[in-house]
């Protein structure tokens, strides 16, 4: 039996769901952290930002975040093509959340 078990009231069960679904995975954290702390960025800077991340997964999950609302793609008509990522307003919403999150390391992780 687990002890540690946390009961959402069912009614809170599918928002948490859904905030999975938004941040869930190994990047996208990294990723609205980039853009929170950066403004707009481009590609190759954030895949710079990211360190191992391979071309096909930041790409998907760009098309992931902007599906979903949290990041705003801009494309500029010019030669060579610019593209920059930026948050929306619904992802700078995110940033007091990840703040929180960096706060919590802070104080529990090892030393």
């Amino acid at each position: 039996m687990n002890t540690n078990k946390i009961n959402a009231p069912d009614n809170q069960e599918p928002a948490f769901g859904y905030t999975l679904s938004i941040i869930n995975g190994k990047w996208k954290l990294q990723i609205i952290y980039h853009l929170s702390r950066n403004g707009a960025v481009r590609y190759n800077e954030l895949q710079r930002m990211l360190g191992k991340i391979t071309y096909k997964t930041l790409s998907t999950t760009l098309k992931e975040l902007v599906k979903d609302g949290v990041v705003h793609r801009e494309e500029y008509p010019q030669i060579p093509p610019k593209v920059e990522y930026s948050l929306t307003e619904k992802g700078q919403t995110l940033w007091p959340i990840i703040q929180e999150m960096c706060q919590w390391g802070e104080h529990n992780q090892p030393y």
